[in-house]
């Protein structure tokens, strides 16, 4: 039996010691043999606009429950988690709609929360409730999938507790990193989307913590209320013990570089997959991508250390990089400034994570040498007819219709839509294994994310792949977020075993928003026969009352 913290603040034992019984990380397939706990955690969600400053500069935010970030939904493996999200979104109105990030929404693709995908928006005064199961563990976050919402603060943690490949004794919670612009997000939606090319690039202001960073308030010359020394967060270790932290890559737009003076880390997960444990000293996330560390305190019982989170200055756009917390040990001064020095980093501008030899999964699980389909896609930008920057796959940029949810017109056989190619669907159709060859032909990376699966890592690298090299084929990296980098390739394979209507996309919210984004129709014959519940398709019928008497400002990809 996998080791596990010495205590649980949340987790309720079972017979066999554990909500997940005898399940352990390296004997139990997580994707064949999930436990079911027959326990459903509530949450209540109210999504509203207000006026926060996490780093002294005040600007409106979006809350979730009057908190930014949104609180923490909490869970064992295998419990059911429910949400009733109510859209008190005002001043102006919007839709919204809340994805539950790396959960394989399986038998439940209709709750994966991508508005023109799976449901339609939820409209203004309008509430919606998300019930789906807790099917993998790990750490990870929810957020809104509508526009560029998240980028305003729509978004949280999500804690999913199940079998440690590592001991430990404190687990210290999320690290919730975000980089931050201090302009509205749908202003920098509408620049991003505008034909004036000056207007295309977009820097992010600061970097946060877990929702706090310090700013420089003299830099301030628009008028807007911002005020010094806005605080920092703060954790405790304890002498002597191993302290698990839950890093999380919830920003727009930047890559991070995740360290801590004088501490090694021990990498145990990616994303939702445990893997062997290695040591770094700087971890590296990708947007939406997780990695969980243990850190042993090994330090002075009264000391005070620097965390750092850097954006990477090649391969994002940040005009003040560095976020800081410090780590107080449990008899430190805790009005003290660290005077710690910065473990040495070398950036080599491959925007990459770490080499796929180092990443491999606790549970091994070799996929298919040859997959019954393989893909090819190209991304890269363009210049529209009208003047408009596009981001594209396969020289198809994407837009959604609010209105038309492609799960629900796929349940009614409707999988074909040679009049919407906006819409930049793909129909495996019954092909149980689906390999996709990802070629990036621009100078700019892209975390790619794929909805209701784990992917294969199975290479990356420069230029185009050669059509053999697997990095260890046995057992590839399996995570449901991966780093693209420029002028490179990713090839990714995924057992094509859940029905549903499943995106992949760039994380970036901006290339987002100008179209980095296909759909994935899996196993069409199964969706037919899927019993979706009435209160999704009444998500369509409340936006078309909605969208009929209100101007609905859909001004890019919708997501």
């Amino acid at each position: 039996m996998e080791s596990a913290p010495a205590a649980y603040t949340f987790i309720q034992p079972l017979p066999n010691g554990y909500p997940w019984s005898t399940r352990g990380a390296s004997t139990t397939n997580p994707y064949k043999d999930p436990p079911d706990t027959g326990v459903t955690r509530y949450y209540t969600f109210d999504i509203e606009r207000g006026t926060a400053s996490p780093d002294g500069y005040q600007k409106d935010v979006l809350f979730v429950n009057g908190q930014f970030p949104g609180p923490a939904i909490e869970a064992n493996w295998g419990d059911w988690i429910q949400v009733t999200a109510n859209n008190k979104i005002s001043g102006p109105e919007e839709g919204t709609a809340l994805h539950w990030h790396g959960l394989l929404q399986t038998a439940t693709p209709w709750y994966d929360g991508v508005p023109s995908v799976q449901q339609c928006p939820i409209a203004p005064g309008q509430s919606f409730t998300y019930r789906f199961k807790a099917d993998l563990y790990g750490t990870s976050w929810y957020h809104s999938h509508y526009s560029a919402q998240y980028a305003g603060g729509l978004m949280g943690p999500m804690i999913i507790h199940g079998p440690s490949n590592a001991a430990y004794d404190i687990d210290l919670g999320p690290v919730f990193i975000t980089d931050w612009y201090h302009k509205e997000y749908f202003e920098i939606v509408k620049e991003v989307e505008s034909t004036n090319q000056t207007l295309w690039l977009q820097y992010s202001d600061n970097n946060l913590i877990n929702g706090k960073m310090n700013f420089d308030c003299s830099t301030v010359t628009d008028g807007t209320p911002c005020h010094d020394n806005a605080g920092l967060s703060k954790f405790v270790f304890t002498p002597g013990k191993t302290h698990r932290l839950r890093l999380i890559n919830a920003g727009a737009a930047g890559l991070q570089h995740f360290s801590i003076d004088n501490h090694i880390m021990t990498v145990i997960a990616n994303d939702y997959v445990p893997i062997v444990p290695y040591n770094a000293t700087t971890v590296t996330l990708g947007i939406g991508q997780r990695t969980d560390i243990l850190v042993t305190a090994n330090g002075s019982s009264t000391g005070a250390y620097w965390m750092r989170s850097n954006i990477d200055t090649i391969c994002a756009l940040p005009k003040q990089p560095n976020a800081l917390a410090v780590i107080y040990y449990n008899h430190a001064n805790t009005s003290a400034v660290p005077n710690t020095t910065a473990w040495p980093y070398t950036d080599d501008g491959r925007c990459a994570n770490d080499d796929l030899s180092l990443t491999t999964p606790f549970f091994p699980i070799t996929p298919a040498p040859v997959p019954a389909f393989t893909q090819e896609l190209v991304i890269d930008e363009a210049v529209n007819a009208t003047g408009h920057l596009d981001w594209r796959i396969n020289y198809q940029p994407f837009r959604g219709n609010y209105n038309y949810p492609l799960l629900l017109l796929a349940q009614e056989k409707n999988t074909s839509y040679p009049m919407d190619p906006e819409w930049n669907v793909y129909n495996f159709g019954s092909n149980g294994t689906v390999r996709l060859v990802v070629n990036n032909n621009s100078t700019i990376s892209h975390p790619m994310h794929l909805h209701g699966h784990n992917m294969y890592i199975l290479h990356q690298g420069p230029g185009f792949w050669d059509g053999v090299s697997i990095t260890n084929p046995s057992n590839p990296q399996r995570r449901d977020v991966q780093m693209l980098s420029p002028s490179s390739h990713i090839v990714i394979q995924y057992d094509a075993d859940n029905p549903g209507v499943w995106p992949f996309h760039c994380h970036i919210a901006w290339h987002l928003s100008l179209g980095l984004y296909m759909n994935i129709i899996e196993q069409p014959a199964q969706i037919t026969e899927m019993q979706i519940p009435e209160v999704v398709p009444q998500t369509c019928i409340n936006w078309d009352k909605y969208s009929n008497t209100n101007v609905v400002d859909q001004i890019d990809s919708g997501l």
